[in-house]
């Protein structure tokens, strides 16, 4: 009987999706756009040496191009171009925070007083971003201290989050930056993680969260994200996708090294099973008690759909006991044991993680690598970072 329903649901799910098609009722895909053309253009014409393309470069470009430069012209850069230095993978990160927190302070003197009044709040209270573009949307936000932690991880949000509500508070630990703290909070001092929203999601129920294409596209911003943390000495160990950013992480993952991608309340992967993503990295997977993506048909057809179910036995991925969360956004709430083992998981504990009754999870795993994660230390001449990302400066 349920699998008679399962099937039924997935041609009902398919008849809608394509009726919303032909209706016109989907929304237009964006491309990712230059959103700072004309600074883009000024910034290609300012200094000696050629600065690398904002849209273009590779990370390790950018690097060397800030190593050949003295700390002040690096400064006077980041003041006279936040939206560029800030969102460039591969710039310093105390770079990059400073020019955010620029960018910040000029959006909030632009934006109508509701929005002022919340970009002020993140900038007297000594919150660090990575990124900030409010054009698109897109930000990225450090919980934790990224100077001196043993493990970096990334939060990835699904459909329907972006700048204007992934901190929510209304939210709780549903939003992404209730998330992160739940994260931190429950692992310690040793872990940052940082939420990272630099896609155009889907918003339910349009057609789009349905399909690939967004997905792809975000996939691309989040391997070039990583790939620029790793350049500027902050390589990232986990990858946590919840939902659509699921999705986002399946199609990024052979393009990004980290040791582990977890993904929770997920709608599928693009892939027949874990082999098929293409990676070394350990794939745990969960499910909450009452998530409604249990009941997302789990099929692809002509393009819609995302595959098999990752907490499917078959699909091979090391699924974790979720006991005390429930729905699609209670994965993180303090005392699940979902957040336990995600902790555990972040921190590269995996003997302490609890599987799914009926799971061997942990065959074949020990603890997790810890080359590379060492705290960074300043290059000669340089502050420490502690002294560069003082509050207010």
């Amino acid at each position: 009987m349920l699998a008679w329903f399962r099937v039924l649901s997935s041609l009902l799910t398919v008849l809608t999706l394509l009726a919303s098609l032909m209706s016109g009722a989907a929304r237009p895909l964006l491309s990712r756009r230059d959103p700072q053309a004309t600074e883009r253009a000024a910034w290609l014409r300012d200094t000696w040496p050629t600065p690398p393309d904002p849209v273009r470069a590779a990370p390790e470009q950018v690097s060397r191009f800030f190593d050949g430069l003295p700390e002040v012209e690096r400064t006077a850069l980041a003041r006279r171009y936040p939206d560029i230095v800030g969102n460039l993978d591969g710039a310093p990160i105390p770079l990059r925070m400073l020019a955010t927190r620029i960018a910040i302070a000029a959006a909030a003197r632009e934006a109508p007083a509701a929005e002022a009044a919340r970009y002020v709040s993140w900038l007297t209270t000594g919150r660090q971003f990575l990124a900030f573009d409010p054009v698109h949307g897109y930000v990225a936000e450090v919980v934790g201290d990224l100077a001196t932690a043993r493990r970096v991880v990334v939060v990835v949000p699904g459909s329907g989050i972006d700048l204007a509500d992934f901190d929510d508070a209304r939210r709780g630990y549903s939003a992404p930056l209730g998330m992160a703290r739940a994260l931190v909070a429950a692992a310690g001092p040793g872990l940052a993680v940082i939420v990272w929203v630099g896609y155009r999601a889907p918003k339910l129920p349009e057609v789009a969260a349905a399909r690939a294409e967004l997905a792809r596209a975000g996939a691309a911003s989040l391997a070039r994200f990583v790939h620029g943390l790793a350049v500027a000495g902050r390589p990232v160990s986990v990858l946590f996708c919840h939902s659509y950013g699921s999705v986002v992480c399946a199609l990024a993952v052979r393009d990004v090294h980290v040791t582990d991608l977890v993904v929770y309340g997920s709608p599928g992967m693009r892939a027949r099973s874990v082999a098929a993503l293409g990676t070394p990295a350990h794939v745990w997977a969960a499910r909450s008690a009452g998530d409604w993506i249990e009941w997302v048909p789990h099929v692809t057809f002509l393009g819609f759909g995302h595959g098999p179910d990752p907490v499917d036995p078959a699909f091979g991925a090391r699924v974790i006991n979720a006991s005390g969360a429930h729905g699609h956004g209670g994965y993180f709430v303090p005392g699940t044991v979902s957040l336990r083992n995600f902790a555990l998981i972040a921190l590269g504990r995996y003997a302490d993680v609890t599987c799914m009754p009926g799971a061997a999870c942990l065959a074949g795993l020990a603890h997790a690598p810890t080359a590379g994660h060492a705290t960074i230390r300043p290059k000669p001449g340089r502050r420490a970072w502690s002294q560069n990302l003082r509050p207010g400066r």
